[in-house]
């Protein structure tokens, strides 16, 4: 376990946060039983970004990643600013509580962090079926109030929806804010990820919306260029074979499949760094190596 990165430390030398104690409210692993033998997608993700929540074997599948497709650091990172100015969208509709599942490992700002900056009122339930993200969601993302982690899985729709946690902080007859982090990702076509979201949208009001963003293999359409490396492609789904978890790329017409009952709001599918810029727009080089779709859906 001293592979693991240390996290900065504090004024007072000790860590900012972790090591997270087992006990009653304690879902997830200690620390003697937390997998590092093989590497995890969300301590890959938290290593792309930059995080210190990863193990050495997450490092050497992030870098072997890095190597096949550089760019990759970037596309994380695009990703996170479009589901920011995604969830300051949703909440300039009125939207004020929001349903986060398969969250990853929590990175500031987070979904109530964000949402809070324009409605302190906004309430917050993170849900994700991983012990090793629960241990870290538990302890950085459910102590400020009106906020919640819940131990589900999306594949389960009714028990997620059905959870106390859930329906202690979220009412389903005002508008909710469905977000979809790097879960989708992970499901494949015999999980029929369509008909999960459809279950989901079925429970939620009129006005609710989603927030979905997806990772892909094909080129961008606007770069002349852009070519599908099927070498590459395969070489990051054997990467993520050997994780705990494949990896399910997708193209722009799989994720616009996946809406169900909600309409995409414009611009529509696109390349994250299009969805509703705040700054500069990426040029068609760039933009065809960020690797991430963006999509928000409302529900009429």
């Amino acid at each position: 376990m001293n592979d693991q990165h240390s996290p900065p430390a504090g004024d007072d030398g000790m860590p900012e946060f972790g090591p997270y104690p087992p006990g009653p409210d304690h879902l997830g692993f200690t620390a003697e039983e937390i997998d590092t033998s093989r590497p995890h997608p969300a301590r890959m993700y938290d290593y792309f970004l930059g995080g210190w929540d990863n193990y050495e074997v997450d490092r050497v599948a992030g870098d072997r990643v890095i190597e096949l497709h550089p760019q990759v650091r970037d596309s994380v990172r695009a990703n996170g600013a479009f589901r920011r100015r995604a969830v300051r969208a949703v909440v300039a509709t009125g939207v004020r509580q929001f349903l986060v599942l398969g969250i990853g490992i929590p990175t500031s700002p987070n979904t109530h962090e964000v949402a809070r900056q324009s409605a302190p009122e906004t309430r917050v339930v993170y849900v994700d079926s991983d012990p090793i993200v629960a241990t870290h969601a538990r302890a950085r993302l459910a102590n400020d109030p009106g906020t919640a982690f819940a131990l589900g899985d999306l594949r389960a729709p009714k028990a997620v929806l059905d959870d106390p946690v859930v329906r202690e902080l979220i009412d389903f007859d005002q508008p909710v804010g469905l977000l979809i982090g790097g879960v989708m990702d992970f499901l494949t076509d015999d999980d029929n990820p369509a008909a999960l979201l459809a279950a989901f949208g079925a429970t939620l009001p009129a006005g609710s919306h989603l927030v979905l963003s997806h990772s892909t293999y094909e080129p961008y359409e606007g770069y002349a260029e852009g070519r599908v490396d099927e070498a590459a492609r395969a070489h990051v789904e054997e990467v993520y074979k050997s994780a705990t978890t494949p990896i399910a790329l997708r193209t722009k017409a799989e994720v616009a499949a996946l809406l169900g009952p909600f309409d995409p709001l414009e611009p529509g599918v696109v390349r994250v760094p299009l969805w509703r810029p705040d700054g500069p727009v990426p040029g068609p080089q760039e933009l065809n190596n960020t690797i991430f779709y963006g999509v928000v859906g409302r529900k009429g």
